[in-house]
């Protein structure tokens, strides 16, 4: 484990960019980006588009390690290059911002209110894979709808499970049990997701995991995680809140940092020229770092 990279992400001041747009995200990032459908026909293609949209953020001189702690990459992404080196190696090497991996095939049907992560059976060579590219860690997300405590017990458990297993592999995985910003249950899934955490977070291994949450409905209702021995670090995700919204909720949440996707490429758009486009994107990224730093 690389413990410059490390350290950075425990005390860097900052956010993590989330570009891991997946196949099933993609068509709708590359729609608010201003390409349409029409513009390809292909998942080749479409993620062409996608990685020039992924290098165009990359390569501003608004994107960098003073304002960023880390980005989330697909693994399309780390099998390519940016500016002739590999995205990895650029990211951190470059522009001195922390790799992750989404390292989650999907989401399951929802069952009991919740939404689990498909079988994952490529975790191990995905794992190995985003070691020897020069990953620090790993992002997986599973959703939460209702206040259902069975439901939340398994997503819990399953989190901790394949958490358990990418910190074996020497990453440091990001637990996402995110909470549908839109259940007439928020407050009370909330509640209890932070309880099923809390009963598990004690008999991890050194040095723990991180988590991206929901940004809560209970100001500060995460500071025990954020204060917990075993959590290096706890990132918020905006979840479809807008970027004003996100930015808001998220300065009232102590300790708590940005890892926004939609809510950071607000406004970004491919017609853009490239002064208009890193002026925008500075301050998107202004306005996030300030929110993640309050």
């Amino acid at each position: 484990m690389n413990q410059e990279q490390l350290q950075k992400v425990q005390q860097a001041g900052g956010f993590i960019a989330a570009l891991d747009q997946s196949g099933g995200s993609s068509p709708k990032a590359l729609a608010g980006y201003g390409v349409p459908e029409s513009a390809y026909s292909t998942d080749e293609e479409m993620f062409g588009l996608i990685h020039e949209m992924r290098t165009r953020i990359i390569t501003s001189d608004s994107f960098g390690g003073d304002r960023l702690i880390g980005a989330i990459l697909f693994a399309d992404t780390i099998r390519r290059q940016i500016e002739g080196v590999s995205s990895v190696e650029y990211l951190w090497k470059v522009k001195g911002v922390v790799p992750f991996l989404k390292a989650d095939e999907g989401l399951a049907s929802e069952q009991n209110s919740v939404q689990l992560m498909k079988p994952m059976a490529g975790l191990d060579q995905l794992l190995e894979e985003g070691r020897e590219q020069g990953v620090f860690g790993t992002k997986m997300r599973s959703v939460i709808k209702m206040a259902d405590p069975k439901g939340i017990e398994a997503i819990v458990e399953q989190q901790f499970e394949v958490g358990e297993r990418i910190l074996s592999a020497g990453l440091v995985p990001i637990l996402e049990p995110e909470v549908d910003i839109n259940s007439p249950e928020k407050s009370e899934a909330e509640d209890m997701l932070l309880a099923a955490i809390m009963d598990r977070i004690g008999g991890l291994d050194e040095p723990g995991v991180m988590f991206k949450l929901t940004i809560p409905d209970q100001d500060n209702l995460y500071g025990p995680l954020v204060e917990h021995p075993k959590v290096v670090r706890v990132a918020a995700l905006s979840g479809g809140y807008s970027h004003t919204e996100a930015c808001e909720r998220l300065a009232r949440q102590p300790g708590m940092v940005a890892s926004f996707s939609r809510a950071l490429l607000e406004g970004l758009t491919v017609s853009q020229s490239k002064e208009d486009f890193d002026e925008v994107l500075g301050q998107l990224i202004g306005n996030v770092y300030a929110a993640s730093t309050t």
